[in-house]
């Protein structure tokens, strides 16, 4: 799926702490930024453009400050002429340091954002970088609900009406917190994490068949929810269907999994029917998944005992003979 971009307003307006100000090229505010990626065009700007990355933000930092302040200005105005010839989202110099004149009057005529920082070009980099790595994460949108149980985030899945919702609302109830109803957004942001959060329309709300929009965070308090969560659980809930009830998982000893934007996350079917507790089943899941995190599988260590069980009492019952 197409990977979405970042305007270079939205990194301006924000996130202060990268104290950002702009010295010219408001024009260019709505450049998109589409790699999260980061250049320092140390080399570039003594001539050599051979793979230049001029699709990633410009990071001038104190080596290439100087190294353009050291050059006579027929040199400096010959580097800045190349340099602008490629198309350019923005210019960042760090340490305070202020823009070359020729820079700025060609970033003035280009349309491209120049600013400077205060922060120190490493710090910076590092500041960006997650900011861009979360903006333009894979992502995708799953229908169910993600809720933290006991530290875990589970994402209840299963066909509409199946009751995801009440099934959430009994676990927020008993102390657990909210991420989203309805449409989950998930975003890879590694190559084994997904985050899971709600549109800023959708968030902190809940559809209750019967009772409406529900605002849980009025509800039941600020503790109640959160605006996002690492993806750790997959329960599906389905309908108990007796001619497939022999199907459905017994020992728990092999834990399946589905894969979402190419990470692979435990899943758990569980079947629905009248006088079943499920909130009780959701929430012993996600605490059998911690003791998992732990390196801990207790119908592993039950198959072990039970097979231990089984060959010693073989011995007892055909003892060997001399």
């Amino acid at each position: 799926m197409p990977v979405p971009g970042i305007t270079v307003d939205t990194i301006l307006r924000d996130h202060e702490d990268l104290q950002l100000n702009l010295i010219t090229g408001e024009a260019g505010l709505s450049n998109r930024i589409n790699n999260a990626e980061i250049n320092r065009p140390g080399l570039s700007l003594t001539g050599f453009f051979d793979f230049f990355a001029n699709d990633r933000i410009q990071i001038l930092g104190k080596g290439e400050w100087a190294y353009l302040n050291s050059l006579s200005e027929e040199k400096l105005n010959e580097i800045t002429d190349k340099f602008f010839e490629f198309h350019l989202n923005c210019i960042i110099y760090t340490h305070g340091n202020e823009p070359q004149i020729p820079f700025v009057e060609r970033a003035k005529t280009k349309g491209i954002p120049l600013f400077k920082t205060e922060i120190a070009t490493h710090r910076f980099i590092t500041l960006i970088s997650q900011i861009l790595d979360r903006a333009l994460a894979p992502r995708t949108m799953r229908h169910g609900v993600l809720i933290e149980v006991f530290g875990i985030g589970t994402l209840l899945t299963g066909r509409s009406g199946v009751g995801k919702s009440e099934t959430a609302l009994e676990l927020i109830e008993r102390g657990h917190r909210l991420v989203a109803d309805d449409m989950v957004e998930i975003r890879r942001l590694s190559e084994s994490y997904l985050i899971g959060s709600c549109s800023d329309l959708l968030r902190h709300h809940m559809e209750i068949r019967g009772l409406g929009i529900l605002n849980i965070k009025d509800l039941f308090g600020v503790g109640s929810v959160r605006d996002h969560k690492l993806i750790e659980l997959i329960i599906n809930l389905k309908e108990w269907e007796e001619q497939t009830s022999g199907d459905y998982e017994r020992t728990g000893i092999e834990q399946s999994t589905e894969e979402i934007l190419g990470v692979s996350v435990p899943y758990i079917e569980i079947p629905v029917k009248p006088g079943r507790n499920i909130p009780i089943i959701v929430e012993t899941a996600a605490m059998n998944q911690r003791l998992r995190k732990m390196g801990k599988n207790s119908a592993k260590e039950f198959s072990n005992k039970l097979n231990t069980y089984i060959q010693q009492n073989s011995i007892e019952t055909n003892p060997v003979k001399d």
